[in-house]
């Protein structure tokens, strides 16, 4: 696998923006929310009318299952191609866009919208190269993902990139010179999802950002930043997507197995908005879940007796609530060997669910919907505490990727809206 050191992981792009629609109508928050309420999307897809959205131009995860993704993925692409045809997006040629986005609560969160170098992203366990995934990826997930790219002639993200920027240097400061761009959308987001502004940096601001961003490979500051002497560096880590990125990343690399050697595939990068770590409104939340067609009493005395010394309510080691029809309680597990207590339940969850087929989880970002999914009989929600996000970078650098769905970024109205895009063919 390709890695080039010395190459920029974060370049600017060609980036499609819509012209004349409703902005509101057009962006929407990204697939993998709302997967345990369909009703959602029903609801999004009913007041759109006919106006143009990016709804038309993705399949919400919520639908993975209903046996028409084939048919899905045929629908997308062409939604896509008609948009290109049709002149529904202008094209800002090497672009970089600063992003203002006021969350429900009414905290500013900002970031930039670029590209990242697939050549330096590796989703794979034990991964050395500059952008790694945080958690573990979920292979099963990829095949999906990849048969809509595949047709796709663009790709709209909904991947955070982060970066460790503790003097807040790199991106905080564009705040002050928006002055100094074009703006390029201002708009309220749908159900709750706040407010959003995209400015075009100018040439010189690019310079200087991009600089910026490189600087934070130096190897000295990285070996005492992160104890991490002699480690490979890490530069940028994937906050939200990992799947949508790991799904660029092997068609990609499927692409360029077929290409001649030398050839420049577009699909070389995926759009993303790089983050700072170190943003205030950046907040880490628990990710929960939901066990489907269980029976929740045989479910918890398994969990009690695949580790020594667990037993209800509060103790030493890891802890987590759960909620089930009949109430509620609590399950500690002393002396465990994960570092975190989602890994100490989600290592029992993975192996249970081999051996009870009939049963399904499902990641849930609220605790109130957890709660009420776990609430309904023959569910079991299991409500995690949130990870602090400082330990982030160290952790991946030192321990490599977390247990899938660790954390999330914020509630799911908060989550990232699909809005720009980028041609891959």
């Amino acid at each position: 696998m390709s890695h080039l050191p010395d190459s920029p992981c974060f370049v600017s792009a060609d980036i499609l923006l819509p012209k004349d629609c409703d902005l509101t109508k057009w962006s929407v928050v990204a697939c993998d929310q709302y997967t345990s309420q369909p009703e959602y999307w029903k609801r999004i897809h009913r007041s759109l009318g006919d106006a143009p959205s990016t709804l038309r131009l993705m399949l919400p995860e919520a639908f993975l299952s209903d046996g028409k993704t084939s048919l899905h993925d045929m629908e997308i692409a062409q939604a896509m191609q008609r948009y290109l045809d049709d002149g529904v997006f202008q094209t800002i040629p090497h672009a970089l866009i600063y992003v203002e986005r006021w969350l429900s609560s009414g905290k500013l969160r900002r970031g930039l919208v670029g590209a990242v170098d697939l050549e330096q992203y590796d989703y794979t366990a034990g991964s050395q190269t500059l952008i790694r995934a945080t958690e573990g990826t979920v292979l099963s997930r990829i095949p999906p993902r990849v048969a809509v790219r595949r047709q796709a002639p663009i790709e709209l993200p909904h991947i955070l990139m982060l970066m460790d920027d503790p003097e807040r240097q790199i991106i905080e400061h564009l705040t002050a010179e928006t002055d100094q761009m074009e703006q390029l959308y201002d708009f309220d987001l749908m159900a709750d999802g706040g407010h959003i502004t995209g400015y075009l940096l100018t040439p010189a601001q690019q310079e200087e950002v991009l600089s910026m961003i490189e600087g934070l490979r130096d190897e000295e500051a990285f070996a005492r930043r992160y104890d991490a002497e002699g480690m490979p560096q890490l530069l940028f880590a994937v906050g939200d997507g990992n799947h949508s990125l790991a799904s660029a990343k092997a068609l990609y690399e499927e692409e360029k197995l077929a290409a001649p050697e030398g050839t420049e595939l577009l699909s070389r990068y995926a759009l993303v908005e790089l983050e700072n770590l170190h943003e205030d409104a950046l907040e880490f939340e628990a990710i929960h879940r939901v066990v489907f067609h269980v029976d929740p009493r045989q479910l918890l005395a398994d969990l009690l007796a695949c580790y020594p010394g667990a037993h209800y309510g509060e103790g030493e080691g890891h802890s987590f609530q759960y909620v089930t029809a009949e109430g509620r309680g609590t399950i500690a597990v002393p002396n465990p060997k994960a570092q975190l207590a989602v890994g100490t339940l989600q290592t029992f969850l993975d192996g249970w669910l081999r051996t009870h087929v009939g049963s399904s989880i499902d990641y849930v970002h609220g605790a109130d919907v957890a709660e009420r999914l776990g609430a309904e009989p023959g569910n079991i929600a299991f409500l995690l505490p949130a990870m602090g996000k400082d330990q982030l970078f160290k952790t991946v650098i030192h321990d490599g990727a977390l247990p899938r769905k660790t954390f999330s970024m914020g509630e799911a109205q908060d989550k990232r809206f699909y809005l720009e895009a980028r041609k891959i063919k």
